[in-house]
């Protein structure tokens, strides 16, 4: 029988034989591992035999979550990290050398838009186009082209990828195909479905929910032919060939760079993760009701969400998604300032995160988008009177009421 999504999450710790009968996989600080005889020790460091060697590496609190998460993107194996940004610079850090080129969405999150500029430092190239064309992609390819990188929806103007147009052209060409998940999480999509090769999701977000933990974690979907990439080291290659890629990014991102999710977090985490599906289906039902709303009153000028029928991706994410996500952003009429619109606001919480199951809104261009400076927003699009909403699990009447009084009061 096929179970559904959130039945295999609930249970996944139950059938991997958690101590003592415990229904949750117990959270394991140790740092170390011993073992009765050298050998044993020796086969766990060389990969022959599964085990823990150091913490550093994880653990077995770390590795029931990475079944779990396995398991939501329908890939061969995971590696977990403390931080999203983590798992993405391991992903960089690990599978790209001086010389190579990479071609990313010009819609990035900030952070990670910093972190390929770091990456342009170190000698790799990077080409920003915009992803919502293949056609874009496509024309920055080059022979030395190792990765394309998207994000599913991007952070704060929703605009969707062409995902499967772009995983289509990778697979043509061989190239790498990584696709962060974060805004839509593994319950609204599976970037395996575009036949992406690495699904990376920041934990903190959806997935734990609860604003309590940070992580991050890179999944394999097992599509992509490792044995042709050039930059997998010679002591990799000896392993079954489908986990070479994986094997690297966690030797190199664990081991060497010690970017390593705390057993605590990872409780968290996973405990969060099993009711994501109720939350996810709670927040996007709001979130739609609430861009319908914004959208219709006078005080506002634009509302972006994938909801929206003249969102310029509405179609597509109707394909892709099984919602339009959480987040939402929306333009003031020219002269309102968001910072007065915010402190309106009763319900919703002035915060910088999202994916929380409280409403969280911040206003994009005096905050999160300020370092970039005028110049750059304006070539983002990113209007002085953007507000970011991250919808969350309230009472939707009391969510709605709230930015109804809000608009009418500024």
């Amino acid at each position: 029988m096929s179970e559904g999504f959130t039945t295999r999450i609930l249970h996944s710790d139950r059938r991997g034989s958690v101590e003592h009968g415990a229904l949750h996989k117990p959270m394991h600080t140790a740092s170390a591992f011993g073992y009765e005889d050298a050998q044993t020790l020796v086969d766990v460091f060389q990969g022959r035999n599964p085990g823990y060697s150091y913490g550093r590496q994880g653990n077995p609190t770390t590795a029931a979550l990475e079944t779990k998460l396995t398991e939501m993107e329908d890939g061969i194996g995971t590696v977990s990290f403390s931080t999203g940004m983590a798992a993405i610079a391991a992903v960089l850090t690990t599978l790209l050398r001086e010389g190579d080129h990479v071609v990313s969405s010009g819609f990035l999150f900030g952070n990670t838009n910093s972190l390929f500029a770091t990456m342009n430092g170190l000698g790799v190239d990077v080409d920003f186009v915009d992803a919502t064309d293949a056609a874009n992609v496509e024309r920055a390819l080059r022979p030395n082209t190792r990765l394309v990188f998207v994000e599913t929806i991007a952070n704060p103007r929703t605009q969707v990828a062409a995902l499967a147009e772009i995983g289509a052209l990778c697979k043509a060409r061989g190239v790498l195909y990584v696709v962060d998940n974060t805004m839509t999480s593994p319950y609204l999509f599976r970037p395996k479905a575009v036949q992406a090769d690495l699904s990376i999701n920041s934990l903190t977000k959806y997935i734990c929910g609860h604003g309590n933990a940070l992580g991050g974690a890179v999944t394999d979907t097992g599509l992509f032919d490792w044995t042709a990439y050039p930059n997998i080291s010679p002591s990799y290659r000896g392993i079954k060939p489908a986990m070479q890629g994986l094997q690297q990014i966690k030797k190199k991102g664990l081991r060497d760079m010690g970017a390593t999710l705390g057993s605590e977090a990872a409780h968290r985490i996973a405990a969060g993760a099993e009711t994501l599906s109720l939350r996810m289906d709670r927040a996007c039902a709001t979130a739609d009701a609430l861009a319908a709303q914004l959208a219709a009153h006078p005080k506002v000028k634009r509302v972006y969400h994938p909801s929206l029928p003249d969102h310029p991706q509405h179609e597509r994410a109707r394909a892709l998604f099984k919602r339009g996500g959480a987040l939402l952003s929306f333009e003031l009429q020219d002269g309102l300032d968001p910072v007065r619109f915010q402190n309106q606001l009763r319900v919703v919480i002035s915060a910088t995160h999202l994916g929380d199951n409280r409403t969280l809104a911040i206003p994009v261009a005096q905050t999160i988008y300020w370092e970039m400076g005028p110049e750059r927003r304006r070539e983002m699009d990113i209007a002085d009177s953007l507000i970011r909403v991250s919808v969350g699990i309230e009472e939707p009447e009391d969510l709605l009421a709230d930015f109804a009084r809000a608009c009418d009061a500024v």
